[in-house]
């Protein structure tokens, strides 16, 4: 398979992407209501999401909290076009770019969210992310993670150097985001969020590969 950048690869399929998330990604139409269940029901509550794409978990946040602010962070503007047409009056701020790379500042928000985002790194990437997250939550603040993780500690392991030897092969820089799955096991996940920092990680939903953690 080639390669694409993280960003193009979505903006190529921007088109089909709502209906791809939800009727092909077993467990879609339970997790995303899921997962904004557990988002703050207080108006006003401000919440960041990590790879916020067309903002599939926020179309069910805003039915149930309406008055919350929301900071979407995402790397194709494409799928930040879309998600804004879909929430006009809300209170959002849309930033395109990285969310390793963008500053969340401190003790500002009183949930994160991500859905079906992050299994694209490693632990030493995500402890850096989460730290920085950690600081950005308020003393009561938390994360909520929906995202899809290796079945075994073998399978992770495997699709981290089959990445490595699809960029070794096709020229690539190592170090450059390129759209390739590389989950981690779930019990990884969680160890990673409480070395960042968050004092209890807890499993709250699966749907086959797909978890749902809450970190506090």
């Amino acid at each position: 398979m080639k390669l694409e950048k993280m960003d193009a690869f979505f903006a190529a399929r921007l088109d089909g992407y709502d209906r791809h998330m939800m009727t092909e990604i077993e467990g879609a139409e339970e997790f995303y209501p899921y997962t904004a269940s557990l988002l703050p029901p207080e108006r006003g509550a401000n919440v960041l999401d990590l790879g916020c794409g067309t903002g599939l978990e926020l179309t069910d946040y805003f039915a149930l909290n309406s008055g919350a602010s929301v900071v979407g962070i995402d790397l194709s503007p494409d799928m930040l076009a879309a998600l804004r047409r879909k929430f006009p009056g809300r209170k959002i701020q849309l930033i395109c770019g990285s969310y390793f790379d963008v500053p969340f500042g401190a003790n500002r928000f009183d949930a994160a969210v991500s859905v079906e985002s992050l299994h694209h790194f490693t632990a030493a990437q995500k402890l850096k992310l989460y730290k920085k997250l950690h600081t950005a939550l308020t003393g009561s603040g938390y994360f909520v993670l929906t995202d899809y993780f290796a079945e075994s500690e073998e399978a992770e392991r495997f699709y981290f150097s089959e990445l490595a030897r699809l960029k070794s092969r096709q020229g690539l820089e190592q170090d450059a985001l390129y759209h390739y799955d590389t989950p981690l096991t779930v019990e990884h996940e969680m160890e990673v969020l409480k070395r960042a920092g968050f004092s209890d990680a807890q499993i709250m939903g699966n749907w086959k590969a797909t978890y749902t953690i809450l970190a506090r």
